[in-house]
């Protein structure tokens, strides 16, 4: 482990396509309280055209906080991580998603909760924040909402994600391609990545306090895209790992009870029958996709 005291953190951000989102970001993070560690942030462009590259400008011309600007040309998000660590600085590495945004006390709240354990990363709260007022069924249904942990926990695997995360650089061993490009379409890097962290013996742990914001836009409130993203969830999960026999004969067992259940959970509520749509769309997914028929190959959407 790192000495914990007075510290580089490189933030890192990859983008694509979505300057105004990427703007609010930047904006937040210049706000950030300061603690025993200085931060530089690292914008990572996936967009070959460089859509990216006048709000970095702006900012940079303006920002108390240095910035550096990349291109990863080929859309491969694990590409474009894998750029974001080897151009980073810092001896903690963190990651933030170009459609969130951070509390003011987010960056400082995950190194004191990083400094305070024996963890070699720290996640926090990623919480919905609605553009404009969602459809009912969608904020009902819990679709978006994502589990939380009492500060200090240790985390499984399955709770773990890169648009909220700090982490000590040590634990790469030098590798500054940690992410694997086969998932860079698909996503599901950096499921794989805590995957290989974890069972190399790292720890990361939860940091309830450091909240960031992901912007949901109109888009996202179809259930076209909630059952596509539940469908390549499964795809993912199965290119994954090797699902066990037990747990193909739980998802079968799961897609019989969620798809009978159906018809009667829509007179009870759409709420309920698109939360168990989604469930019955992740577990038909990943069997789709461990006897090698993927209907959703890679993320268009």
């Amino acid at each position: 482990m790192t000495n914990k005291n007075n510290h580089c953190i490189s933030v890192c951000i990859l983008t694509y396509k979505r300057p105004a989102m990427l703007d609010r970001c930047l904006q937040e993070l210049q706000n950030q309280q300061r603690g025993k560690f200085n931060f530089s942030i690292v914008v990572v462009d996936n967009d070959s055209n460089q859509s990216a590259k006048a709000i970095v400008d702006d900012w940079r011309k303006r920002s108390s906080v240095e910035i550096h600007y990349h291109v990863e040309s080929e859309q491969n998000i694990s590409l474009a991580r894998n750029k974001a660590v080897a151009n980073s600085s810092g001896d903690l590495i963190a990651f933030i998603d170009d459609d969130e945004f951070p509390e003011n006390t987010w960056l400082n709240n995950l190194y004191l909760t990083w400094v305070s354990t024996t963890s070699d990363g720290v996640l926090g709260p990623v919480i919905p924040h609605f553009a404009i007022k969602p459809p009912q069924w969608l904020t009902k249904s819990g679709l978006l909402e994502r589990t939380s942990f009492i500060t200090g926990m240790v985390l499984k695997a399955e709770y773990t994600r890169t648009g909220n995360l700090l982490f000590d650089r040590k634990i790469l061993d030098g590798d500054e391609s940690p992410f694997d490009p086969q998932f860079g379409r698909s996503g599901g890097e950096d499921s794989d990545f805590f995957r290989r962290m974890i069972g190399k013996g790292h720890v990361f742990v939860w940091c309830n306090e450091a909240n960031v914001y992901e912007t949901v836009p109109l888009e996202r409130f179809t259930r076209t895209y909630l059952i596509k993203r539940a469908l390549l969830r499964g795809v993912s999960e199965a290119r994954l790992r090797s699902i066990p026999r037990r747990e193909v004969l739980k998802s079968l067992v799961a897609c019989h009870l969620y798809t009978f259940a159906l018809p009667f959970l829509l007179f009870l509520g759409h709420h309920l029958f698109m939360k168990y749509l989604i469930k019955d769309c992740d577990h038909i997914g990943k069997l789709l996709a461990k006897y090698g028929i993927e209907i959703i190959k890679e993320r268009d959407f």
